[in-house]
């Protein structure tokens, strides 16, 4: 039976100490269990936040835009400042081209490939690419459709460059500007509406017109359904990349107008599609007939003089 001096309490010498001393003893590590659970469930919990901040882009986002700051800090009107909107390598405006062309359900194009580093190189190179494409294929295709026709006379129809070309950074500038400016007063009414910038959202709308390069190449085959399934395929695509990147940027406001927003964006990137394809190669083109020079009889006019 255990004596009362055998039950006080005792201090104990380090571990090194007590097993030099009996190295045939037993020694029990005890951890705490009760901080497991706790970490556990704030892990679970932390990784479910991360999951909305990188559907919604807003984790680390101060962070992003501090340096964003402090790398544009050149003022407006000196070349720096714009020579920083260009700052992107070739492997960048790769991976954002893929991943423009292969979007991913539930991932964030600016979260993944905008927000580190916002360029206009790419954006301003995809639309000038896509000018000349569609303006070059709009011909080819007018020429081919034609050809044999013995009224048909070629006239190559350089205004379509110029009308390609407004049309096209038009529509990548002004509508990036009018959506930035709708998230901007629709994020002063609701507080936990996500934003972005305006070289953000210029980003992916010029990057989710890459897939129509390839597309209005291919618009020279002279068969209309042809065409038409390559619009909606390319629609499909690029559009997915607009509604899967500006969703989370709505999605907590008014139901309604979240979808009103989702809708017009969709709209004004369909009426773009279709609009091209029916001016620049649906369009009926008028037939230059060959000029007629009358027939030599071998008469000769005699004027009389007085």
């Amino acid at each position: 039976m255990a004596t009362a001096d055998d039950l006080k309490f005792q201090e104990f010498d380090d571990a090194a100490n007590l097993l030099a001393a009996n190295p045939d003893a037993t020694t029990i590590s005890i951890d705490e269990p009760a901080e497991i659970p706790k970490n556990k469930h704030g892990r679970l919990q932390q990784s479910g936040r991360e999951e909305d901040d990188e559907l919604l882009g807003t984790d680390d986002s101060d962070k992003t835009e501090l340096l964003a700051g402090q790398k544009k800090s050149a003022p407006f009107w000196t070349f720096e400042y714009y020579q920083t909107f260009f700052d992107v390598d070739t492997y960048q405006v790769l991976d954002r081209i893929k991943g423009s062309v292969f979007p991913v359900p539930g991932r964030n194009f600016v979260r993944l490939y905008i927000r580190s580093n916002p360029d206009l190189y790419g954006p301003f190179w995809i639309c000038a690419t896509l000018v000349f494409a569609i303006a070059v294929s709009g011909n080819l295709s007018n020429f081919f459709i034609h050809l044999g026709k013995p009224t048909y006379h070629y006239v190559p129809e350089f205004r379509k460059v110029s009308i390609a070309a407004t049309t096209i950074y038009a529509y990548a500038w002004l509508v990036p500007l009018a959506l930035w400016g709708f998230l901007m007063w629709r994020n002063s009414k609701v507080m936990n509406i996500v934003s972005y910038s305006f070289l953000e959202i210029v980003c992916v709308y010029g990057y989710s017109l890459f897939i129509y390069i390839p597309t209005a190449i291919l618009w020279i085959i002279p068969q209309k359904a042809v065409r038409w399934v390559l619009v909606m395929f390319s629609l499909c695509l690029s559009g997915s990349v607009l509604v899967m990147t500006f969703w989370p940027a709505v999605r907590d406001d008014n139901r309604r107008i979240a979808l009103a927003t989702i809708g017009t964006i969709v709209l004004l990137h369909a009426l773009l599609a279709v609009g091209c394809l029916a001016y620049f190669f649906d369009a009926p083109e008028l037939d230059f007939p060959a000029p007629n020079i009358p027939p030599h009889n071998g008469t000769t006019g005699i004027t009389k003089i007085q």
